[in-house]
């Protein structure tokens, strides 16, 4: 049962228990709605027509037009095409089971079909128990069948649109004390489905107006292993056998969404699962370019942004899910999306793949806030309850709490474009906090007044892998808890090289600061005076009081950290709490802003952090031609020596796999040139490590027709090494000799730039 007595969460709250509680937001799993009458109670607001099923009483051969004339099946109503307008009206406290609900037919603009109830508001909600009684959606060789796919719905809609369901309550499971755990089935709750490959030529291919909301979907089961295809409570799919390129351009996709006051528990794979695109990407084919030049796989999905794909124009929001087998909500192909006040109790507890609690994957335009996720797992990828994903576009994370995941807090995999997380609360979030980077940026990211209170005993890194492109962390609150250990920052050398830090506060309870520790040239190192005891964080208010949570982490009128960060428009306008930014001399550090101080109204940043000046000496190598004597052939090409000397750290040049060493790198520029540092860096990220061992410095002798070396090392490159102390240096041309591999690295080495500098 998920009920929760809420006077005992109340009291709970006042007794400060840092215990999690079970949630007050739950619903009653039994009843439809005490609070109101339901919907079926009251005329057709539409003036359609209304048809009533009774599981108990009614007769599939009277009109069905009557609860005295009620339908009995679900098979009757499915057999039925319904006008616009029309209600299917459930009778509450029947029950259908090994039955599935597919009305055929679309509404229209102002006149929906909807799926309701009628009867007495205090019976259960209409439960329809599918028992796992669906179509299978793959052919014999495992491929998915066109013909069943997206048909494993207690409920179902194929190409069709204008649909309305509330106060229901499914599952689909035959056997809810056993758990799957091998085979191929799919079971949703609710499935709706674009299927390219049977829209009859020139037909609607944009599905529009989707509402549901109050329904209870629980007992979904599967199996614990990737099954190629999404599953879940309430699960948009867009379905196509055929390459993307054959389908065409802005179409296949859902507009005007709202989930919303739904409830999840124990459901596979997720509780909502909006708007995967499943046409055909596979292939070296379906991969594209993007403005910049960069490369793109199929299952990037860039093709869904270059051909206006995008589902849009939807909102998520007050659902709670609990004991979900996989990531609670997963979103995909989106743009113009609201996601808030979701709160998810549990996830990846039945699965043994990668996911995470709340994220958009290849979306754009769109924010999360206001969101609780809690009870994570350990899991060694991802299993954080938000994340940064792959080919987002303006996506942002603010006013959002996570406790108690133990793999972290955030997933960041790259390959995005203005992605920003801000305001967000993490407590013993223990694990990795920004865990993952597979992939370099289109521009920066930024994480800005976000507060972290975690247990450094428990912490894994800070950084697991390496920031492969800019990213910003200002006005972030680190509070390690840990009397005993402190803040394990990260586990590769030069994981932080492309993060800038500004403005943050690195709190050790113990006092004792790691040499990890980044730079910071306006670091506090001091107790943030919050206005709560951080071990007495707030657990079981209920999404809904997301804020009292927030609350417990705003700063005492004495907080050292009043006015102390610096101004950036990433911060946005309001903090938490719904307070503007900002108050006084500066913004203040962490997630709440205090009103002390002239209000600014209209703030600008005068100090610009990306403006902040570099390294200002002229690269006496930028631009020269680089010949190489190995260069790998993947990556499209893309892997050349060129990049060596561009000045762009996110490019590299990649030996083949069969070269032999010496490598030589030679820099040609085009004159006498004189010079004393040499700038080498070594690409790394997730599963490569820097792999040169020894190098030789050396100039071409024209005299002699030779190479001289003026300079060695044997203890390897790295990242950002200066090689200095040979003096001046002048030649027309300079060679990197690679001469050796450290010996517990498989493969040949891979760097990113060579400068050369005078003074």
């Amino acid at each position: 049962m998920l009920r929760v007595g809420l006077t005992a969460v109340l009291a709970a709250l006042v007794a400060g228990s840092i215990a999690p509680a079970a949630s007050a937001a739950s619903v009653p799993d039994d009843v439809a709605s005490a609070q109101r009458d339901l919907p079926g109670n009251s005329p057709n607001p539409t003036g359609g027509q209304d048809y009533f099923v009774d599981a108990t009483n009614g007769s599939d051969d009277a009109s069905g037009t009557s609860p005295e004339n009620a339908w009995r099946t679900l098979a009757k109503v499915s057999a039925t095409t319904f006008q616009p307008g029309d209600r299917i009206l459930l009778k509450a406290g029947e029950q259908w089971h090994d039955e599935q609900l597919w009305p055929k037919g679309s509404g229209s603009d102002g006149k929906p079909i909807t799926i309701s109830a009628y009867g007495d508001p205090k019976a259960r909600r209409p439960y329809i128990a599918a028992n796992g009684k669906v179509p299978s959606p793959f052919r014999a060789d495992g491929t998915k069948n066109p013909e069943t796919v997206g048909l494993t719905g207690a409920i179902v809609l194929r190409n069709q649109q204008y649909y309305e369901i509330d106060n229901v309550e499914l599952s689909n499971d035959d056997d809810f004390a056993t758990n799957i755990t091998t085979g191929s089935y799919v079971r949703d709750g609710i499935a709706v489905t674009i299927n390219a490959d049977l829209l009859p030529a020139g037909a609607d291919s944009i599905m529009d107006h989707f509402r549901i909301s109050n329904v209870y979907v629980h007992d979904l089961d599967g199996p614990s292993t990737w099954q190629k295809i999404h599953y879940g409570g309430v699960s948009f799919q867009v379905f196509g056998e055929k390459s993307y390129k054959e389908y065409g351009t802005g179409g296949y996709y859902f507009k005007d969404v709202r989930i919303e006051d739904n409830t999840f528990d124990k459901v596979e794979l997720h509780a909502v699962q909006f708007a995967f695109n499943w046409f055909n990407a596979d292939g070296r084919d379906a991969g594209q370019y993007d403005e910049s030049g960069k490369f793109h796989e199929g299952w990037e999905q860039l093709w869904v942004r270059t051909r206006d794909l995008y589902s849009r124009d939807v909102y998520i929001g007050h659902n709670y899910a609990e004991s979900v087998g996989q990531g609670a909500i997963q979103l995909a192909n989106t743009k113009n999306m609201t996601v808030e006040y979701n709160e998810v109790n549990g996830f990846l507890e039945r699965y043994d793949a990668v996911s995470c609690g709340l994220y958009l994957w290849a979306g754009a335009d769109s924010v999360m806030q206001y969101n609780e996720v809690y009870g994570g797992p350990n899991n060694e990828f991802d299993g954080t309850p938000w994340d940064l994903e792959y080919t987002n576009f303006n996506v942002t994370y603010q006013f959002n709490y996570s406790h108690d995941n133990a793999a972290g807090w955030m997933a960041y995999m790259g390959n995005s474009s203005n992605s920003v997380a801000r305001y967000n609360l993490s407590v013993n979030d223990n694990g990795v906090l920004v865990k993952n980077m597979l992939s370099t940026n289109y521009t920066p990211t930024y994480f800005v007044n976000n507060t972290f209170v975690y247990d450094g005993a428990d912490l894994d890194y800070f950084h697991d892998e390496t920031f492969l492109s800019p990213v910003y962390f200002l006005n972030n609150v680190f509070y390690n808890t840990s009397k005993t250990d402190s803040t394990p920052w990260y586990r590769r050398t030069g994981a932080l090289r492309h993060a800038v830090f500004s403005n943050n506060d690195f709190y050790e309870a113990s006092g004792q600061h790691s040499d990890q520790e980044p730079a910071d040239p306006n670091k506090l190192r001091v107790d943030p005076r919050f206005v709560g005891d951080p071990a007495k964080y707030v657990t079981g208010a209920g999404v809904d009081r997301i804020r009292k949570a927030a609350a417990h982490f705003k700063l005492r009128g004495d907080s050292p950290l009043i006015d102390a960060g610096r101004y950036n428009a990433h911060l946005g306008t309001e903090d938490f709490l719904g307070t503007h930014i900002y108050y006084g001399d500066a913004p203040d550090i962490g997630i709440a802003e205090h009103r002390r101080g002239q209000k600014v109204d209209n703030p600008v940043d005068e100090n610009p952090i990306e403006e902040q000046p570099g390294d200002d000496r002229e690269n006496l190598a930028l631009g020269k031609p680089v010949t190489a004597s190995s260069t790998h052939p993947g990556a499209n090409g893309t892997l050349g020596a060129v990049n060596l000397t561009d000045g762009d750290p996110a490019t590299r040049w990649a030996a083949a796999d069969d070269a032999t060493y010496p490598i030589t790198l030679d820099v040609d520029f085009g004159a006498d040139t004189t010079f004393d540092e040499v700038y080498l860096d070594e690409y790394t990220d997730s599963g490569t490590n820097p792999r040169v061992q020894s190098f030789e410095l050396q100039r071409w002798d024209a005299a002699t027709g030779a190479w001289v070396t003026f300079a060695s090392r044997d203890d390897g490159v790295g990242h950002d090494l200066s090689v200095t102390g040979f003096g001046d240096v002048t030649t027309s041309k300079l060679r990197v000799a690679l001469t050796a591999q450290i010996a517990t690295e498989q493969y040949t080495p891979t760097m990113t730039e060579i400068a050369v500098y005078r003074g």
